[in-house]
């Protein structure tokens, strides 16, 4: 019944998102977003962590914070009470794909196949339905924009800058200066909550969500940031 639900919603009400951000190499896909307001938007990938998404969960929760999480569909399959707690903090979930494989090592038509079946996933344990989509890598083609187009999701990178690499383990000080010293409005800045140790990433958030909220900055999901683009 649930995934009957969801294809009806999905072909009958939901809307496609209005795509923005200036850099970005196709109008299709989103960066970052050009608002007058200090809005942020923090990004997760690869999870859930069973360990450090439950405190990335906490440090959110503790600064009134909401972000988004890029969720692969097996690892919301194994962890399906984290992926409920992010939709009831009011977090926004989004799509990943199944497995996290690159555009450039399989076909446009397998990766449709992995979002497809990421978003049934998700909307069978969080009734929830996912808007938005991060290709694995940031590999896309036309092939795959026009996929997701037909699936209403908007595609969504990060800003160029503010790609902290934190799962490469480069240091905390080195994550908080990524994004520290380059900070704009209306910024997708991305981190993982990915299979493994993410201290670093936890870490670096300590500091880094009080050091912004003390400069005025707001972190809304990335739909909420979308909705606020000033050039619609």
């Amino acid at each position: 019944m649930k995934r009957m639900l969801y294809k009806l919603v999905l072909c009958g009400s939901l809307l496609a998102l209005t795509t923005a951000g200036s850099s970005a190499p196709s109008s299709e896909v989103v960066w970052n977003v050009t608002t007058d307001q200090k809005l942020i938007a923090l990004t997760f990938d690869d999870g859930p962590n069973p360990v450090y998404t439950p405190q990335i969960l906490d440090l959110l929760k503790e600064h009134q914070a909401k972000a988004t999480f890029f969720v692969l569909g097996k690892r919301v399959q194994m962890f399906p009470a984290i992926a409920i707690r992010e939709v009831n903090e009011g977090h926004e979930i989004a799509n990943h794909t199944f497995d996290h494989h690159y555009l450039k090592n399989v076909s446009s038509e397998k990766l449709i196949e992995e979002i497809r079946q990421t978003q049934d996933i998700i909307f069978d344990i969080t009734e929830q339905i996912p808007h938005v989509f991060r290709p694995p890598g940031g590999f896309y083609n036309e092939a795959l924009l026009n996929m997701t187009k037909e699936d209403k999701l908007t595609v969504v990178m990060w800003s160029w800058y503010q790609d902290t690499k934190d799962w490469k383990k480069p240091g905390v000080d080195k994550i908080v200066h990524t994004v520290l010293s380059n900070v704009h409005n209306g910024d997708i800045i991305l981190f993982h909550d990915l299979e493994g140790d993410c201290s670093q990433t936890v870490e670096a958030l300590k500091r880094i969500i009080p050091e912004l909220k003390k400069q005025g900055f707001q972190f809304v999901t990335v739909t909420d940031l979308i909705a606020k683009n000033k050039s619609k």
